[in-house]
């Protein structure tokens, strides 16, 4: 009888364990995974959230005498499940009805988290394997800096998309918009930084 009940007692006692180290598992599984959503963010040593862009990235054509050299970036906390990514610079404020694509970068491998100043310039074959830079609205490939009309500050938005694709499935001279709509059907997540520009 005595032994019995030790048993049961025994018995208890171990489940009530096996519950409490499962509730602690699962806890912390639960503090992993809200470890894990951390805000995706981009940054760059160059530029800033609502500051104004320094000559070194501004155009040097129509009446703009910058370096057109393109800002480092940089990020961290892609989503899970990022395959690619892709970069893209727009100002809306460009007096054209639909705007003006600056930069347009994709193919950027899961594991890059930054892209060198000056990267945008495609004779210093500074990106990574395999990334493309698209046209701009300049009619060519790789960065060309801010340049607008004389008057209010221009809008230019750095957006970087995290991507469910390892590539873009799009024509090698497609047009930034072409891009821009499969950039968005693929998209996970976007980080970006807006800065200005007027003269």
């Amino acid at each position: 009888m005595l032994a019995g009940v030790l048993l049961a007692v025994t018995f208890g006692l171990t489940a009530q364990a096996q519950t409490a180290s499962k509730k602690n598992t699962d806890a912390g599984a639960a503090t992993a995974a809200s470890g894990s959503s951390a805000s995706f963010t981009l940054s760059s040593p160059d530029i800033a959230n609502d500051q104004k862009i320094a000559e070194a990235h501004v155009y040097n054509s129509f009446g703009c005498h910058g370096q057109n050299s393109s800002p480092a970036l940089s990020w961290r906390n892609a989503p899970a499940g990022t395959r690619s990514f892709a970069l893209m610079v727009h100002d809306p404020d460009a007096p054209t009805g639909s705007g003006w694509w600056h930069w347009v970068v994709y193919d950027i491998p899961a594991n890059v988290t930054s892209l060198a100043a000056g990267a945008g310039d495609p004779k210093k074959h500074l990106l990574p394997a395999g990334v493309v830079q698209g046209r701009t609205d300049f009619g060519t490939p790789g960065y060309g800096g801010p340049c607008p009309p004389p008057g209010k500050p221009h809008h230019y938005y750095f957006r970087l998309y995290a991507l469910k694709v390892p590539k873009l499935e799009v024509p090698a001279d497609a047009m930034p918009a072409l891009i821009a709509f499969n950039v968005h059907a693929n998209s996970l997540g976007e980080a970006q930084i807006m800065s200005l520009y007027g003269r």
